[in-house]
């Protein structure tokens, strides 16, 4: 069996005996309608969207409640549209791993047609501006993490790309953000229909996020002479809205233990590729069962009754409310805090970090103790009832390939979000000095950035944009020789683009600074730290 339409065709019969679920619906027949007239097209063709996005489609169309599927596009990794989508004709081999040991697998057939986002592949950005035009098309989503959305360096100056993107104009747009800006200039040139645009990213107040990353350029793009002034309208009238969403279903890189079950099953061609950009990604996609889905209901050109699938639509505040309590308490912290000591302790998998006693701990205290007591309730999803989950059985889950080299990816343009808000709230109060595990998961991953683990052997740190930056202003400093920290880390707790306030003005550095110092005492002072003040 091979991922391919043909062998679905074929072979149903010995799909079906391997026990994969198999799409309900006529593949090719929705592909046509899809093609003529696009309703959703998703920017971003990664894991999350394949594993967990398409999924909801599939449901839909599983119960003959919409007719049409999603077109994806790819703006970075052009290799995964080549060598994942168009090799199986766009289909994916899901697999949710149950914490019981046991697997589900499903053929997702409900992306139509792949694009790569390239402005120097002509055929490709007509295409994409086609379908961005199409009067029927009510949503334009997005899963491009949370680096995608940014404009500006940590000096504030705009990035080299978006810069280029700027000064070049819609014709030329190569950035995300830019893309999906004159992919809007294309559909008010040619209608003015309206259209939601959605960001499905892991990121506090994603809409707005995104909404101001589009103006920012669109604004510029009016300056410069490139696009009319009254597209600004468009943008901004009620014709496209920015729903914020909250979205949590975690989808770890291709598991060994997954890709040789499936070769037992009888399906071939699993092995998984490392693109140019150095993504490792498989045709298949490995994920957790547990899932959710929170989005503002603002669409001013419909949309498919994706409640029917799991997802929750209400209005902006209990978005806020829901984002809020995932990303700032209930689960994006303790990763962060696990995937930073992790690395530093030799671990390579988050459910073998649920056995570490001192682990467990630092995340209890960090989600239970000084999350949930600043944390609002969105009444559709209990706080406690999550976090309990997430620690009770997400995490632990040992069929869960999640590793924290993965999480601690990109962790400047987390910590903000993940801790910030919380910092926030008991600096209101002028309770920040109360807080513990906060700033020994800062000082854990400042200690992190030295690539050096807790037995003093060199590690590698996880790719981040502030990578270089950060590591360059924590030169100097020597493991053993606390006395060479000196005041170099306050230039970096001092960094609002990076915690979301002054870390010295709400009275947190001096303790962070000191935990860290502990942390560089030696060999073995990052399991004794934990110890000493999670005791």
């Amino acid at each position: 069996m091979n991922l391919n339409i043909a062998s679905l065709m074929m072979n149903k019969s010995d799909w079906e005996d391997a026990g994969i679920k198999l799409p309900k619906y006529n593949i090719v027949s929705v592909a046509e309608k899809t093609a003529y007239n696009p309703i959703w097209l998703h920017l971003g063709a990664g894991n999350i969207f394949r594993g967990f996005i398409a999924s909801l489609q599939q449901k839909l169309l599983n119960e003959g409640l919409c007719d049409r599927g999603i077109i994806a596009a790819e703006t970075f990794d052009y290799d995964i549209i080549d060598k994942i989508y168009r090799r199986h004709d766009n289909l994916t081999l899901n697999v949710s791993l149950n914490s019981d040991g046991s697997s589900d697998c499903e053929v997702i057939g409900s992306i139509t047609e792949a694009i790569k986002g390239d402005c120097y592949n002509v055929r490709q950005i007509i295409r994409a501006q086609e379908v961005a035009a199409s009067e029927d098309l009510q949503l334009i989503t997005l899963t491009v993490t949370e680096k995608g959305y940014a404009l500006y360096d940590s000096n504030g100056d705009f990035l080299p790309l978006v810069r280029a993107d700027i000064d070049n104009g819609p014709d030329k747009a190569r950035s995300t953000m830019a893309f999906l800006t004159a992919l809007l200039c294309e559909r008010y040139s040619l209608g003015k229909s309206p259209v939601a645009v959605v960001s499905l990213d892991n990121c506090s107040h994603n809409g707005d996020k995104l909404r101001d990353a589009v103006m920012t350029i669109a604004e510029a793009w009016v300056e410069n002479g490139f696009v009319h002034r009254f597209f600004l309208d468009y943008l901004t009238d009620g014709r496209v809205s920015f729903p914020l969403t909250m979205i949590d279903k975690i989808t770890p890189r291709p598991s060994k233990a997954v890709e040789r079950k499936l070769i037992e099953l009888g399906v071939g061609g699993m092995e998984p590729i490392v693109t140019d950009h150095n993504t490792y990604i498989a045709p298949f996609v490995n994920a957790e069962r547990p899932q959710y889905l929170v989005i503002e209901d603002d669409f001013p050109n419909g949309r498919p009754p994706l409640e029917h699938a799991g997802v929750y639509f209400c209005d902006r505040e209990t978005v806020n409310m829901a984002e809020r309590m995932k990303v700032t308490t209930c689960l994006n912290p303790l990763h962060t805090a696990l995937a930073v000591y992790g690395c530093m302790l030799g671990y390579n998998l988050i459910c073998d970090e649920m056995k570490d006693e001192e682990l467990v701990k630092l995340i209890k205290k960090l989600g239970y103790d000084e999350g949930l007591p600043v944390v609002t309730d969105p009444k559709i999803i209990s706080p406690k009832a999550f976090i309990d989950e997430v620690v009770n059985e997400r995490l632990p889950n040992p069929f869960m390939p999640d590793s924290p080299q993965r999480i601690a990816t990109d962790t400047s343009q987390k910590v903000g979000i993940r801790f910030g808000e919380t910092i926030k709230s008991y600096a209101a109060e002028g309770k920040a000095g109360e807080l513990v595990a906060i700033p020994l998961a800062i000082a854990g991953w400042l200690r992190y950035l030295l690539a050096v683990d807790d037995n003093l052997e060199p590690i590698e740190v996880s790719s981040d944009p502030l990578k270089d930056e950060l590591q360059g202003m924590l030169a100097g400093i020597e493991i053993g020789k606390p006395e060479t920290v000196g005041d170099k880390l306050l230039p970096i707790l001092k960094k609002t683009s990076v915690f979301g306030s002054d870390l010295t003005e709400v009275g947190l550095a001096d303790r962070i600074a000191g935990y860290f110092k502990e942390l560089i005492a030696g060999k073995g002072a990052v399991r004794e730290t934990l110890k000493r003040h999670l005791a």
